[in-house]
């Protein structure tokens, strides 16, 4: 177990069995490298530590793609952007010396930083490395079943309930933190605000995000278009949201619908700006939607395959899931790609939820 006393300025450390007793840190690396909604839930970890080590410097060590939603945030003394795709790139180009010129640079560059706490909320291997790169005193992560044992100085249990980010709500108690600030939390910029002020002046508008990494977490396209004519029908403009590698799905989707297409037209932060002036969001489990309720907008969301949170911490924002037996099947499904668990979920069912959550 890990203790922090608030007021002593102590926490305890267990190294290998040994205790080993480190002040109240100085400089502290928050390690949650993607995805964007695992970025999102893992913001709530930013003002619970600044509230238990409000001296400390607070710096967050992410990959380019979710780089955005932590660029801006006032919690945070510095994001540190991880070149992964160059660390790949040479490795498949056979420029091994290369490569190892380039990790040990990076690793300079993190040595310089003089952390002396390392939280990785990442839990892979990828994220201890780097962890162990920083040559802090303490790193703590989660258990593993990836190699990551000699890497970090402490593991923790990874306990995930029905709470969302429950993991890192679950950490911070285990470390003995003051969680009364734990609360997701994303910061945008003025430019991101202007590009919202100006679409929410043209009238009241849902976002809806249909779109995510693995087709056993969309929902029915057909239910899509159903529920799209429902919002319409009942006097809402709908703006439809993702990323550039979705425009193609995004068209046939839309085509012959009252849908507003914003699909890869927007940066991270200004879909993030977006979703704060909508007056709901309807999405899958995807980024885009747990930004909706880190922003406290009304939310619906959409489970099938992945295990849900069913505890929102909002009151204004609901998870659709029903729990067939198959379900959570995550990335193994079992239905022959008949995705019952998503089709079972009408939009009739999905609009009388939404009404509920925005009124």
């Amino acid at each position: 177990m890990i203790h922090n006393k608030a007021g002593e300025g102590v926490a305890t450390c267990l190294k290998y069995g040994m205790p080993v007793s480190l002040k109240q840190p100085n400089n502290i690396l928050v390690l949650k490298l993607s995805a964007i909604g695992d970025v999102v839930f893992a913001s709530a970890m930013n003002p619970t530590l600044r509230t238990n080590y409000p001296n400390a410097r607070l710096s967050w060590l992410v990959e380019p793609m979710a780089a955005p939603l932590l660029t801006e945030n006032p919690e945070l003394d510095e994001v540190i952007i991880w070149p992964r795709a160059q660390w790949r790139d040479l490795w498949r180009q056979g420029k091994v010396f290369r490569l190892l010129m380039e990790v040990m640079r990076f690793r300079a560059v993190l040595r310089s930083r003089q952390f002396d706490l390392v939280l990785d909320l990442q839990g892979l291997f990828k994220s201890a490395f780097l962890a162990f790169l920083t040559g802090a005193r303490c790193r703590l992560g989660y258990r593993s079943k990836e190699p990551t044992r000699f890497l970090l100085t402490h593991r923790l249990a990874k306990t995930i309930g029905p709470r969302v980010g429950s993991e890192h709500f679950n950490l911070a108690q285990q470390l003995g933190l003051d969680v009364s600030r734990h609360d997701m939390m994303l910061s945008l910029s003025g430019a991101d605000e202007l590009r919202a002020e100006r679409e929410s002046a043209l009238g009241a508008y849902v976002v809806i995000c249909p779109f995510t990494t693995r087709p056993q977490k969309h929902w029915i396209d057909g239910h899509w278009r159903e529920l799209a004519e429902i919002l319409v029908a009942r006097g809402w403009r709908v703006v439809m949201l993702g990323g550039p590698s979705e425009q193609d799905y995004a068209r046939r989707l839309v085509q012959g619908l009252q849908i507003e297409n914003f699909v890869g037209q927007t940066t991270l932060r200004e879909s993030a700006a977006l979703i704060s002036r909508a007056h709901g969001v309807i999405g899958v489990d995807t980024g885009l939607t747990h930004m909706g309720i880190a922003m406290a907008v009304p939310t619906v969301t959409i489970f099938g395959s992945t295990c849900p949170y069913t505890e929102t911490t909002r009151e204004n924002a609901v998870v659709l899931y029903d729990a067939l037996p198959c379900a959570p099947c995550r990335r193994n499904p079992t239905c022959g790609e008949t995705y019952d668990c998503m089709r079972g979920i009408s939009a009739a069912r999905v609009a009388s939820a939404f009404e509920a959550v925005v009124s």
